[in-house]
């Protein structure tokens, strides 16, 4: 059968199909390129404002965080027991606790003042509250749950939360610190706490600790 439109072969000098291959050549990585920076866009678009209803990712810009920041705090904690007004109580107890050489199983809420100085009656910068709990059966060995919630300054409001392993007669002890709250917003960072001698006072035995506080924050 004779074709309708019959079918045309064009010729192309070697010198024009060496400039048509090279043309194509340098036009590849173009387009490559902008395919890949397209993905890329399209992929950031997807990170930064995915939101389905239920959660959405977001930059830190948006809650107004800048460079985060490495702070030292200096402080020292008071416990006072055994008196008529005590800032640690003891509120459980298992059944082999009184017969358990590490008392393990006994379990203390507390409320204990935090202050610039050694001596109690110097200036209050806050107070630690939470529980602990002696948790070996070994040795004497506590699990601290509790927030530093301070009271002066510019960290007045602000809190620090505390989570960690407290081996009682160890000369330095070291306690991670997994968030906080107010100007310490996604905190993290850890505490040194310093052992010193019992204190017996008038108002009851107690026992003071130097803190060093290392936190970061924003």
């Amino acid at each position: 059968h004779k074709l309708k439109y019959p079918i045309r072969f064009i010729r192309f000098s070697p010198g024009k199909l060496r400039s048509m291959a090279k043309t194509l050549q340098n036009t590849i990585p173009t387009l490559m390129t902008i395919v890949s920076l397209f993905t890329i866009l399209s992929l950031l678009n997807l990170s930064f404002a995915y939101n389905d209803g239920y959660h959405e990712n977001l930059s830190p810009k948006i809650l107004g965080l800048k460079q985060e920041k490495l702070t030292h705090l200096h402080f020292y904690f008071h416990d006072t027991f055994r008196s008529p007004k005590p800032n640690s109580v003891l509120v459980a107890t298992a059944d082999s606790t009184n017969t358990s050489s590490t008392g393990f199983g006994f379990v203390v809420v507390m409320d204990e003042l935090l202050t610039v100085g050694q001596d109690p009656n110097s200036k209050p910068v806050g107070r630690a509250q939470g529980i602990y709990s002696s948790a070996s059966q070994s040795s004497l060995e506590l699990l601290m749950v509790f927030n530093y919630v301070f009271t002066e300054g510019k960290y007045n409001g602000s809190t620090l939360s505390i989570l960690g392993h407290n081996a009682v007669f160890t000369a330095v002890r070291e306690m991670p610190i997994v968030g906080g709250s107010g100007l310490f917003r996604f905190a993290r960072g850890y505490v040194q706490v310093r052992r010193t001698p019992p204190l017996n006072t008038t108002s009851g035995v107690a026992i003071m600790q130097e803190h060093d506080v290392y936190v970061l924050h924003y």
